[in-house]
């Protein structure tokens, strides 16, 4: 599933051929994703000229001058893939199956714009867009982890009520938004805590340190163009790269980069395998 990296990439992408542009035409290939499209999705797309493009956890924030916001969900392999004709930016090597574009933005300067998911876990919806924070995928997240609301005072007083691993309350969506299992394995190595930690027994000190972490490890994703284990690509058909500096993540039975002479454990947590140094994290 895409991480908040993996998201906010895509969104870059698009920024520059979406914002402030105008969907001549959107193509609604198929009834439903996820769950079904909005009533008249394609009519209420065409024309609109996108006023801003913008992220929320793991969602995408379309705003159009209708006053309604397309909510674009990736799912576990969604793409928005990028077709601009006589343009060498957005060539794309391995061309994806058009018979999985399952929704189409052709965009007034020719731009081709395919939300293509073979897996059709994905989804999107139509919402006001003065309605967007209670929508029912979006009212309950937490902060942003990139954002000014998220600090460490919030941290340690939202930790000290969960009696669940650190890991766990970390992956936790209304705690903090858009933290999924890979860049939580790498925050706990990088910050020394181990997975099995009781999330209400971290210290401030301990807990505060987790919050540059977040930033740290989601920054350098982000200019990695995220992490491409399976599905993941940018909107211009590359691949993103962070998982060549994993330092736990998917490393089980490896050295330690720490060079402590220990090798990286895996253990499942609430159905999700946390990698770790059992030497560098207590």
């Amino acid at each position: 599933m895409p991480e908040l990296p993996e998201v906010e990439t895509v969104r870059r992408g698009l920024q520059p051929v979406m914002e402030g542009r105008v969907i001549a035409r959107a193509d609604v290939n198929r009834p439903d994703l996820r769950w079904p499209f909005p009533e008249n999705m394609a009519e209420r797309l065409s024309g609109r000229t996108v006023m801003a493009l913008r992220r929320r956890s793991k969602y995408i924030l379309a705003d159009l001058d209708s006053r309604e916001t397309l909510i674009i969900h990736l799912g576990m392999s969604g793409r928005m893939q990028i077709d601009q004709h006589d343009s060498a930016k957005f060539h794309q090597e391995a061309p994806i199956h058009q018979k999985h574009d399952h929704v189409v933005f052709h965009m007034q300067d020719g731009t081709r714009i395919a939300f293509n998911d073979a897996r059709r876990f994905g989804a999107m919806d139509i919402v006001a867009t003065a309605g967007v924070e209670n929508h029912w995928l979006i009212n309950k997240l937490g902060p942003e982890p990139l954002g000014n609301a998220f600090d460490e005072a919030y941290l340690f007083e939202a930790l000290k009520k969960k009696s669940a691993p650190i890991k766990t309350a970390l992956l936790d969506q209304h705690i903090i938004a858009g933290l999924g299992n890979i860049y939580v394995c790498e925050v706990l190595f990088r910050t020394g805590i181990s997975p099995k930690r009781k999330a209400s027994n971290l210290s401030a000190s301990r807990a505060a340190s987790l919050v540059p972490a977040i930033r740290e490890v989601l920054s350098e994703a982000i200019e990695s163009g995220g992490s491409s284990l399976r599905d993941h690509r940018q909107t211009n058909g590359e691949l993103g790269y962070f998982q060549h500096n994993f330092a736990v993540y998917d490393r089980e039975g490896q050295h330690c980069t720490n060079g402590c002479g220990s090798k990286i454990f895996r253990v499942v947590q609430s159905g999700r395998s946390s990698f770790y140094c059992p030497k560098c994290q207590r």
